[in-house]
């Protein structure tokens, strides 16, 4: 067993007690995480939002064990076997992520998610420790007949969004995401297999909702962060344009050389080789060929390598009439390339999902589903289930 100590400056000191958890943080794959940033280019707006997905993996590993304790304290029995898998599942959540994590999630791989990626480190690394994160991959997939480890990874109410929430408005500096973590870990429970939580925690988890909710608008969507993530998106996008006409495009950064240089159809697919080049990548990759190309002789290249350096990016209105009449303006542009320079976008935010309900246990009705409890019992805040809204970018 190990006794190691971090100090972690949102949850404090966190205790790694197993030796199979602190050689996976000791791990290149996971170690790799300290150099892709948690909000991609959301510093650009919050200068404090500069954490990365190693703080945050970390974070939601001491929610795993903090949750596993409170679950046993109300007589739910989870053996030292099952606790180690669920540390290990859920630190190893997001070691899948590429630079910039979600911004640039399809600019290097097709139809591919971060989740598959994050399974076939997971897996790569299971045959080097010797089959010890068996388990761990099973509660990860869901494939573990006690569905509740896999819930606390992976549901409306887990120790992953408990933890970036709290996380990204430390750093941010946005206090509506600062949600009572403590509070609502204490109050769960397992039911039929599934994680619930008791009704007396139910104004929590309203504030965890409207919590989520907020910081989406206010921080992961914050029109400006949108703006310079798909100027980013885009810059990618026309890269990869040209190599498809046959154009040699090429960098100072060869592990981005490499990606450069694949073919279109295997960018569909996690070979071995291709794998060995993915962990290779972070943000600093990044950065160097967008530096890199600001000599580039594609002007499209240029300028959006320029701008994102500069912090000059795109304007952003959510009224299609305001944008047509901006882009009367760049009339003289070719239309071929106007996607580059005018794009909308339509983003849909899911707060709650009723088809996977937050299940609320109660003394007199059993477990309701959130959404039922909150009608039966006239509670002020029922949280809106989707919200759409359409971005336009231009010059």
């Amino acid at each position: 067993m190990s006794n190691k100590i971090i100090n972690d400056p949102v949850h404090g000191f966190i205790r790694v007690k197993f030796d199979s958890v602190l050689r996976c943080i000791n791990h290149v794959y996971f170690q790799r995480l300290r150099n892709i940033a948690q909000l991609g280019l959301t510093h650009m707006v919050y200068p404090g939002a500069v954490h990365s997905r190693f703080h945050h993996a970390l974070g939601a590993f001491h929610l795993m064990q903090v949750a596993i304790e409170q679950l046993r304290v109300k007589g739910v029995t989870i053996s030292e076997k099952e606790e180690e898998a669920a540390c290990l599942a859920i630190l190893l959540h997001d070691i899948g992520h590429g630079p910039f994590s979600h911004a640039l999630e399809k600019s290097f791989f097709k139809k591919i998610s971060h989740e598959q990626i994050s399974i076939a480190l997971m897996r790569a690394m299971n045959k080097e420790f010797n089959g010890d994160l068996e388990l761990a991959i099973e509660i990860f997939t869901n494939k573990y007949p006690r569905k509740f480890f896999y819930q606390l990874i992976a549901s409306q109410l887990d120790v992953d969004r408990l933890d970036y929430l709290k996380r990204d408005s430390f750093y941010s500096g946005v206090v509506e995401g600062n949600i009572a973590v403590d509070r609502i870990l204490a109050m769960i429970d397992v039911v039929d297999n599934e994680i619930v939580v008791h009704e007396k925690g139910i104004m929590s988890v309203q504030h965890f909702l409207l919590s989520r909710n907020l910081m989406y608008w206010q921080v992961y969507l914050h029109k400006t962060v949108m703006s310079a993530e798909f100027m980013l998106i885009k810059f990618f996008e026309r890269i990869y344009e040209l190599i498809q006409k046959g154009e040699n495009i090429t960098s100072s950064n060869p592990r981005l050389n490499y990606f450069f240089q694949l073919a279109e159809e295997e960018r569909s697919q996690l070979s071995p080789e291709i794998m060995a080049e993915f962990v290779k990548l972070d943000d600093s990759d990044v950065w160097t060929v967008l530096k890199d190309m600001q000599g580039a002789s594609d002007e499209i290249i240029k300028s959006l390598s320029e701008r994102i350096l500069a912090r000059q990016f795109y304007k952003v209105c959510f009224s299609e009439k305001l944008y047509n009449e901006r882009i009367t303006q760049f009339s003289n542009l070719d239309l071929s390339l106007s996607p580059y320079y005018h794009f909308s976008d339509t983003v849909t935010m899911v707060a709650y999902s009723a088809a996977q309900p937050i299940q609320i246990v109660t003394k007199s009705e059993g477990v309701l589903p959130y959404e039922e409890y909150i009608v039966k019992n006239a509670m002020i805040y029922s949280i809106e289930n989707k919200t759409s809204k359409t971005f336009y970018y231009s010059l």
